[in-house]
């Protein structure tokens, strides 16, 4: 795919970059771990030594559901909401919280259909047709709402700390990065393949975003070049990384697409555990 000018040079600094820390945690024995491929995610649940639960959260009229993962850490963590993909709240997602508690993070992951499902169940309830299908009918209120019923209820926890930042995959990607145009106080904001915001929007994001893209995707990534002229003509963050040969999901199916995939989950990952912890940490 034919970059702007711009995009290119952002792309390889960031690759650069990436690399040389990635070398360096090498060096020093130590490697972060990727989030399970979708079909490991169930047997990495499983086996986590870290401690999980169930929140029901009932605010501003609603209730939702909740999956919270602590991290193993001597001090209070600062907190990442997970938004998953379109197919609901999952073992896949569920595991990409896991893995960001791995790393030193509170994780919450809300299921955005609580209640849509057959007696007000959730994603659990559903297959993928009909997650899918509810999830096209979820309103832009409704899910900032539950975004921040989940912000609301983690930053609260005893362990938490008040900073807290969004990552979302597909759906979720362009879900976190649509929230990040909505809360003057969100710390930090990581899109996975999901599209940009209108660029009207983009004038009150006060956060910044990092964003991973499959080269493979233009559907959304005709959207990342507007988004970042104008993210730069507001002096605003916005770092697009794109994977050549990578697929849209390419961090859930890392088996795919002879190595790409693989490839740029390997860069990915590792970037955005260190943008959580330099945007999120205790300065």
């Amino acid at each position: 795919m034919l970059l702007p000018p711009g995009l290119t040079v952002i792309r390889h600094t960031i690759m650069f970059l990436v690399m040389a820390m990635i070398t360096s945690i090498a060096a020093l024995g130590t490697q972060i771990a990727l989030p399970a491929s979708g079909d490991d995610a169930r047997t990495r649940l499983e086996n986590s030594p870290r401690h999980t639960e169930w929140v029901t959260i009932e605010s501003r009229g609603d209730k939702i559901e909740a999956y919270v993962v602590y991290p193993e850490r001597s001090d209070n963590a600062p907190v990442v909401v997970v938004i998953h993909e379109i197919y609901g709240l999952n073992d896949w997602a569920r595991s990409v919280a896991d893995q960001l508690a791995a790393e030193g993070f509170i994780a919450i992951a809300p299921d955005m259909l609580s209640g849509k499902g057959p007696n007000n169940t959730g994603s659990a309830s559903l297959d993928r047709q009909s997650a899918v299908s509810l999830m096209r009918s979820l309103q832009p209120t409704e899910v900032i709402r539950r975004i921040n019923m989940s912000v609301e209820h983690a930053t609260m926890l005893p362990a938490a700390t008040q900073r807290f930042g969004i990552i979302g995959f597909c759906w979720g990607g362009s879900t976190s990065f649509n929230f990040a145009t909505t809360r003057d106080d969100l710390g930090a904001a990581v899109v996975y393949y999901g599209t940009s915001p209108s660029k009207e929007s983009l004038r009150r994001i006060q956060a910044p975003i990092q964003g991973f893209y499959g080269g493979d995707d233009q559907r959304v990534n005709a959207t990342i070049e507007p988004a970042q002229a104008e993210m730069d003509r507001l002096g605003k963050l916005y770092e697009a990384n794109i994977y050549e040969g990578a697929g849209h999901g390419f961090l859930r199916a890392q088996a795919d697409r002879d190595g790409a995939n693989m490839a740029a989950s390997e860069i990915a990952w590792p970037a955005t555990v260190a943008f959580l912890q330099t945007e999120l940490e205790a300065r």
